[in-house]
């Protein structure tokens, strides 16, 4: 939801929560599928106006309670905190009419940190890209699944495990190919927590991570200094232009600098317990470009 409503862009991709793929052949990146899916828990036509306006003729509402008037009550969870809305691409203002596009410039992994150690954004190098790619992090959050009630983190391979049907360090292979031919630049960009785990933080807010996403896109991102994080190895931006800077330093935005130390080394044990899977298996040992403790 964080893109396809930002009037900056033109959409020809529908919702992806593991619920659709884009296609990518020598050509560049198309699309056949015809329509959205959205959340629409707390929706509001303030806070999400382009999709509260797409719910007119032709959408499909589930697990939506209805008032008794026939109006949508977007903040009645009884049934399920689940509820989506599908409706035709077209009802999106800034859809892309032709449903494909050129190779990519710019690869974003969007991942949920449950944890809140994680910054914002990040960048990666070809290696490290695969990396994440193979751990696929993120985090169940409430509603997605039944008897998901906290954020759980997950490692999915590929972040869709269960959609692909070869190993994973084929598509990994693939996808450096991809990267390499195209000289597209890798990003991980995390929607999740921040000053605190699920429970004590907060929730980046979509202007934080569509900040992030702009920055990438009109390529002002390449203009910022960056820092090289002491566990991961990837790049943060020491400042980026409408973000507050202690965003970007996880730390600083902890109460408890103690229990912060505690939950990203615990992070990364976590993704390097995760990737011992991996070991000797593939053309590549990507292990060494992932957090090091």
């Amino acid at each position: 939801m964080i893109i396809f409503t930002d009037p900056k862009c033109l959409y020809f991709l529908t919702d992806s929560h593991f619920d659709a793929f884009s296609f990518r052949d020598e050509n560049g990146i198309f699309n056949f599928e015809g329509g959205c899916y959205a959340k629409t828990i707390n929706l509001t036509e303030k806070t999400e106006p382009d999709i509260y306006r797409a719910i007119t003729q032709d959408a499909l509402l589930e697990n939506v309670k209805v008032k008794p008037d026939g109006t949508p009550d977007y903040f009645d969870v009884s049934i399920t905190e689940n509820g989506r809305v599908s409706y035709p691409i077209f009802h999106i203002p800034n859809y892309h009419r032709e449903q494909k596009a050129g190779h990519a410039k710019n690869l974003i992994f969007l991942s949920c940190d449950a944890f809140g150690v994680l910054p914002p954004i990040a960048r990666l190098s070809p290696e490290q890209a695969m990396y994440h790619f193979l751990s696929g992090y993120t985090a169940k959050v409430a509603g997605t699944e039944r008897g998901i009630k906290h954020p759980v983190p997950n490692f999915s391979a590929c972040f869709g495990a269960a959609f692909m049907t070869l190993h994973p360090t084929r598509y990994a292979d693939l996808l450096k190919e991809k990267l390499e031919k195209h000289g597209s630049q890798t990003y991980l960009v995390n929607s999740g927590w921040t000053g605190g785990e699920y429970g004590v933080g907060e929730r980046m807010s979509i202007k934080t991570t569509r900040t992030c996403i702009d920055a990438i896109m009109d390529g002002s991102i390449s203009n910022v200094e960056w820092r090289k994080d002491p566990i991961f190895g990837f790049e943060v931006p020491v400042s980026l232009p409408g973000l507050d800077d202690h965003l970007l330093e996880p730390k600083s935005t902890w109460e408890d600098k103690e229990a912060y130390d505690k939950a990203y080394e615990n992070l990364a044990q976590m993704y390097i317990d995760n990737f011992k899977k991996y070991e000797g298996v593939g053309s590549v040992d990507y292990t060494k470009f992932g957090p090091q403790i």
